[in-house]
Formats: C-alpha cells, structure tokens, sequence
C-alpha cells in the first residue's frame, strides 16, 4: 500500500510537472501565431490590445481545457493497469 500510495504522490508530481511545462508551451504558440497575424495583416488596432483578445479567446477555448488529458490520460492507464494485473 505504501509502494501504491507512493506512485501516486511522485506521479501527479510529474505530472504536474508536464502539465506546466505543456501549458506553457502552448500558450507561447498561441502568443506567437497571434504575432504572426497581427505582423502579415497589420490588424486593426494596436498590436498588445490584439494579442490580449486573442490570448483571452484562447484562454476559453478547446485547445486549453483539452492540457487536461495530461493527468487524466495516464491515471486511467495506471488504474486500468492495475486492475487488469492482480483482479483480471
């Protein structure tokens, strides 16, 4: 049980550990893409104010909420893993 209690701990570590390290890449991307438009089209408006619209729509968007999968993903793994291994 402690070997079991102990997997836990050190895995949502690292797992949160490659959530950060995902969301911030991510959100770097999303940043660089908005640049990137803003600099091919000039957009209307001053450039910050377009990054900031396009961050705050990225922010409710899909792209965000799906970073999730990063701890949901292997958790199911690990219990499937289980109990396939000692009730299957």
């Amino acid at each position: 049980m402690i070997g079991f209690m102990r997997l836990a701990v050190f895995g949502l570590i690292g797992l949160t550990v490659l959530y950060v390290l995902v969301s911030i890449y991510s959100r770097s991307t999303q940043r660089e893409e908005l640049e990137k438009e803003w600099d091919a089209a000039q957009g209307p408006g001053e450039r910050e104010d377009y990054i900031a619209a396009g961050m705050a729509q990225y922010e409710k968007g899909l792209r965000k909420k799906l970073i999730w999968l990063v701890y949901v993903i292997p958790t199911i793994a690990v219990i499937a893993a289980v109990y396939l291994l000692n009730f299957a």
